[in-house]
């Protein structure tokens, strides 16, 4: 049996930095659990740009579409700013996602005890927050045609247009429902069905779906401004939320921010199953490039670390060892490790990037 095969993407910024943390998680599960992984790397983002004149060449595309899992750093920085649209480093992710197919965004939002304080709501609302956000990322407003800037009369107007079809959101509700019967079972789908026809026909098919092949998951709906506001106010009443492109994307980020710091979260985008029944699949942080901090060792590690504990559990059907590397790091946070985006806090004990890497080492040996 061959082993697992990994394509790391490390792209800009501080992208090389946190995922050489990665690299060292990779090799204790080499060393001290037996299981090596098939690893190669590639460009991506404006590193790709600068040598090949493209974000993602072609065979790096290739490459992504044969391994078990692609994992990514960060891509963009503002000496890209300039270039034309269609090879700003962003593309090249985007086209990762598109020749992918990766239809289901899998936005996790958890907040460690030890880190509750760091969150602008109050600790007793976001303490042991655990909520996973499932967004449609192939479809919706960002890919809908007709699109563009065009003139009208006497002055330009822009357009974009909202368009989902069945099967989308069909499939997209099927990855929530299967999702939350691993977690605590419960689904809320958000739109707005009150003022969009797309919305009126995202709550029909989800509702199809669940009560042809999902009776014994809770489902219930709410629209999506409404869903901003319950998730400032009470967001653990959430399990798994599934909402379009365009709501999942301001979602996200809205429940980013309850869990104090985006050098804490991970994702993972899904896509069909491969011949061998994983699905195609891509991790990477949430956070950017962070080009002002880059090759300073104050990036924070833990959102592609626990990026590629996504891995583990969705692509290489290892759920024990990706709660294991999820202990570690909660282990490391709850000693006061730090790293300079959650400095502030007394007895804190501040790390460099490779420091915070070389504390989940150290936590996962001691897990042994």
């Amino acid at each position: 049996m061959s082993n697992p095969s990994l394509l790391i993407l490390a792209g800009d910024g501080i992208g090389p930095e946190v995922m050489a943390e990665v690299t060292k998680i990779i090799g204790w599960f080499g060393a001290r659990r037996g299981v090596t992984f098939d690893v190669s790397e590639d460009l991506v983002g404006g590193c790709a740009y600068d040598k090949h004149g493209t974000p993602l060449h072609d065979d790096t595309m290739a490459r992504a579409q044969e391994v078990d899992a692609v994992l990514l750093g960060a891509v963009g920085g503002p000496k890209y700013d300039s270039l034309d649209f269609s090879v700003k480093p962003e593309r090249g992710l985007l086209r990762l996602r598109k020749e992918m197919d990766l239809f289901a965004n899998l936005r996790p939002a958890q907040c460690f005890d030890a880190l509750a304080d760091f969150s602008s709501l109050k600790r007793e609302v976001v303490a042991g927050l655990d909520i996973m956000i499932v967004r449609e990322l192939t479809s919706g407003i960002y890919f809908g045609e007709p699109r563009g800037i065009f003139t009208e009369g006497n002055e330009r107007v822009g357009i974009n247009t909202q368009r989902y079809t069945e099967s989308e959101i069909d499939r997209v509700a099927r990855a929530a429902f299967e999702l939350a019967r691993k977690r605590g079972n419960k689904v809320c789908s958000m739109e707005k069905a009150n003022v969009m026809e797309s919305g009126i026909l995202w709550r029909e098919v989800v509702q199809r779906v669940h009560d042809t092949d999902y009776p014994d998951v809770e489902l219930s709906h709410m629209y999506a401004d409404a869903g901003a506001m319950q998730l400032c106010r009470w967001p653990k009443q959430f399990d798994v939320i599934v909402t379009d492109n365009l709501f999942g994307d301001l979602l996200s980020d809205a429940a980013a921010m309850l869990t104090g710091s985006l050098g804490m979260l991970p994702s993972a985008s899904l896509g069909a199953p491969m011949a061998n029944g994983r699905p195609k699949a891509l991790y990477e942080p949430v956070h950017g490039s962070a080009p002002d901090i880059a090759g300073q060792g104050k990036a924070n590690p833990i959102a592609c670390i626990l990026s590629f504990a996504m891995a583990l559990r969705y692509s290489f059907d290892m759920g024990e060892d990706a709660t294991r590397v999820e202990k570690a790091v909660e282990k490391v946070l709850a000693d006061g490790v730090r790293t300079a985006d959650l400095l502030g806090e007394e007895g804190a004990v501040p790390v460099s990037t490779a420091q915070m890497g070389d504390a989940v080492v150290a936590a996962l040996d001691a897990s042994l």
